[in-house]
């Protein structure tokens, strides 16, 4: 009698453990901050999540926590994209625009111009200009970046139309 009491007891505590393991993160679903743009880009933002493709670079889309239609991801280590983002310091750098940064390039990929800062941990942030909203997109050291550009640059066109960001 007592053994079976011992099995009993063993079973919930088997079941949790089953349970906990399965409710645990193991998908390395990324985070990413929600820009907080006006009423205006809000709606561009909405309108590039719509037509956003499933795969860039041959990554499935999995979009970051918290969930909003301002951000998008892609693979593992996620590719992020943020639109509606603050212009960075370095799109009015003369030095940028020069050509004399070699943190920060500038250059255009399929019709989209956009802003490219090596960061330091191999990571490398692109922000396009140009646009009536920054679209800001970091993609992780060992991911082919011409092809994640490539990928966005159709979505980018028919959703964030030319003009200048505020």
């Amino acid at each position: 009698m007592n053994s079976l009491r011992h099995r009993l007891i063993g079973l919930p505590a088997l079941v949790l453990s089953i349970t906990v393991a399965g409710c645990s993160s193991a998908d390395d679903t990324g985070s990413a901050a929600v820009p907080s743009p006006d009423a205006k880009t809000s709606g561009l933002c909405e309108n590039l999540d719509k037509v956003l493709p499933a795969k860039v670079a041959g990554e499935s889309r999995r979009d970051p926590e918290p969930a909003s239609a301002l951000t998008a991801g892609w693979g593992s280590p996620e590719i992020i994209l943020r639109c509606g983002v603050a212009r960075p310091p370095k799109m009015i750098d003369p030095e940028v625009a020069e050509g004399r940064d070699p943190d920060a390039v500038a250059g255009g990929v399929n019709g989209v111009d956009w802003l490219m800062e090596e960061r330091g941990d191999g990571a490398y942030r692109f922000t396009c200009a140009n646009r009536s909203a920054y679209v800001e997109v970091t993609v992780p050291e060992g991911t082919d970046r011409s092809a994640v550009l490539i990928d966005l640059a159709s979505a980018v066109k028919k959703a964030i139309p030319e003009g200048i960001a505020n």
